[in-house]
């Protein structure tokens, strides 16, 4: 009987350490620390930071996407690091070095590649998820022996990807459903200077905003051999020329049943647009230049942060009226917000001042802060069933 109740006892202690070590990857996120090259894993249900992972590089543009069961968070630095950070171990898994100047990428659908954006060199690099070994390199060589910077790197259904070519004034589609042999389908002559692209949460439509000229290029990727079609030829950086002291994220769009509510370049305001027609429908003045333009899960409201000398502030519009109905100020460098799963909260890096401030999007009250040594982008794991994050 003594025999049984130790082994029972042993039994019981070895089940507890081991529970303890297990986490709930569905309330993780992860923070960027990007003067440190270094990102928190966080815990979105209890508002703490539960391990810091160090030695990825330059992340002064980075950006995450998830493995599809969550537990890998894949890195993407400005130095062409790219970094598999396992969440349960807390731990950087794999890292390499492919490329000069990484500026973001995507995971396939079926969550078996992911996809680097390059500016040096110019083009796209396909890896396994797995190993992080190379199944494709994509040269966005737009003319012979020249190569044009890559960006607005999205997945799309059926395990393609699509990207712009800032120099080459193009949108590429390629397919991998062969990764021995990448179908790729190039849209030349799109507009002057594609600097981001988004994909609709239905990944049907592919939109890249123009940084050259007024106007942005949609791609229907239902039907490809439609060509880029031209939308909103007033939209842009205006008449009025003014600084643009950093260019908006368009990864940022806030789509609201038919409307979408996007930042303008080189204005302070929102632009409203009808996704029935591609018409513009409003423009709404704000703050100062909108950098990313998001929406709650529940489309309720759309919340804006801004561009410096504007960056210690942050607008909400309501989406029913399109009315600015709350103005915060969190503090310097307010950098990127990443809304809790069904949305009840807002995390908000506030990059100058070392914190990340979290709050209530009922009440739009600050609950709570947490230290982060300058944190930028903050991304949680609920992106992995996500198209386009």
């Amino acid at each position: 009987m003594m025999r049984f109740s130790l082994m029972l006892c042993s039994l019981l202690l070895c089940a507890c350490t081991h529970r303890s070590t297990l986490l709930p990857t569905g309330d993780l996120g992860v923070v960027i620390e990007r003067a440190s090259g270094s990102v928190q894993i966080v815990n979105t249900t209890h508002h703490n930071a539960i391990n810091q992972v160090e030695g990825l590089g330059d992340l002064s543009h980075a950006s995450i996407v998830y493995s599809r069961d969550q537990r890998y968070a894949y890195v993407f630095g400005r130095d062409g690091g790219l970094s598999k950070v396992d969440l349960l171990q807390q731990k950087l898994d794999h890292r390499i070095l492919q490329g000069g100047n990484s500026i973001g990428g995507a995971i396939s659908q079926d969550g078996s590649m992911v996809a680097v954006s390059n500016y040096d060199p110019g083009g796209v690099k396909i890896f396994s998820a797995d190993t992080l070994d190379l199944i494709a390199d994509i040269p966005a060589e737009y003319a012979p022996g020249k190569f044009s910077k890559t960006v607005g790197l999205v997945d799309a259904p059926g395990n393609r990807f699509v990207f712009s070519l800032y120099d080459g004034n193009a949108i590429w589609l390629v397919d991998m459903s062969d990764p021995s042999s990448p179908n790729i389908q190039r849209f030349s002559n799109i507009g002057r200077a594609p600097y981001d692209g988004l994909i609709s949460p239905q990944g049907r439509y592919y939109i890249a905003g123009l940084f050259g000229e007024d106007g942005l290029a949609l791609l229907d990727l239902w039907h490809p051999e439609q060509g880029v079609q031209r939308i909103l030829p007033d939209y842009g950086k205006g008449s009025e020329k003014m600084p643009v002291y950093k260019m908006p994220h368009l990864e940022g769009w806030a789509i609201s049943g038919n409307k979408a509510f996007f930042p303008a370049v080189g204005r302070n305001e929102v632009l409203v647009m009808d996704m029935n027609n591609w018409q513009l429908l409003q423009h709404i003045p704000v703050h100062g230049q909108p950098v990313f333009v998001m929406t709650q899960p529940d489309h309720r409201r759309v919340w804006v942060n801004f561009a410096f000398p504007d960056n210690d502030t942050v607008q909400i519009i309501d989406t029913e009226t399109s009315e600015v109905i709350k103005t915060l100020v969190p503090g310097k460098g307010v950098l990127h917000m990443e809304f809790t799963p069904r949305g009840e909260q807002v995390w908000i890096s506030v990059r100058d001042e070392n914190r990340i401030d979290i709050y209530d999007t009922k009440t739009l009250q600050r609950l709570h802060t947490l230290p982060a040594n300058a944190p930028s982008g903050i991304f949680f794991t609920n992106r992995a069933h996500q198209i386009g994050l």
